[in-house]
């Protein structure tokens, strides 16, 4: 998103669109196994899932921190958030930019299980072995019942989405965030 022309952001957030549209109202059981941190778009993809397990790590961060990086997150991220979490935390989290960690994500409900990390796979398997034995048609009529206002607002605003994603983005006091947070990253690496 940092320096790159309007053409490229713009197919860039119709990939993000597709890639949470397939995810979100995917037939298949999805269990996120998470295993690092998972700001932003790895929050948001995780957040698609029907069950997340997080590593007990305390150096390992879960959430949608848009805000400290000078943009705001897009509604279906917000929908997705409150869908999981509930709307005044949702609203607190957002707006903060909450990084939380794993106990933290576990309380306000960003996850359904934090195990230490050599087991973060195999609680994965355990969790997906109960999923699957529900009967396949029913849960599958369930998870779109409960996801189809989500979604269907999305695909009926997708292309102002991405309209509005390019001018904001663009934005040279964006750009500016932007680039002072990759510095600050490169600064921590170094």
């Amino acid at each position: 998103m940092c320096g790159r022309n309007p053409a490229h952001c713009a197919e860039y957030w119709k990939a993000v669109q597709e890639l949470w549209l397939r995810l979100y109202l995917s037939n298949l059981v999805v269990i996120a196994a998470v295993n690092g941190s998972s700001p932003a778009g790895g929050c948001l993809i995780a957040l698609t899932c029907d069950y997340r397990v997080l590593a007990d790590n305390p150096k390992y961060l879960m959430g949608l921190n848009e805000t400290l990086l000078g943009i705001v997150a897009p509604f279906w991220f917000k929908d997705t958030l409150v869908n999981t979490i509930g709307h005044r935390a949702a609203e607190r989290a957002l707006q903060l930019g909450l990084l939380f960690p794993p106990a933290e994500a576990l309380q306000v409900g960003m996850v359904d299980k934090v195990v230490p990390e050599d087991q973060v796979q195999s609680t994965a398997l355990s969790v997906m072995a109960q999923w699957l034995a529900i009967p396949d048609h029913a849960r599958q009529l369930t998870k779109n019942m409960m996801r189809k206002a989500t979604v269907d607002r999305l695909v009926k605003e997708r292309d102002s989405d991405i309209k509005n994603f390019v001018s904001f983005i663009s934005r040279d006091s964006i750009q500016k965030y932007l680039q002072m947070y990759l510095e600050k990253l490169k600064q921590k690496k170094g």
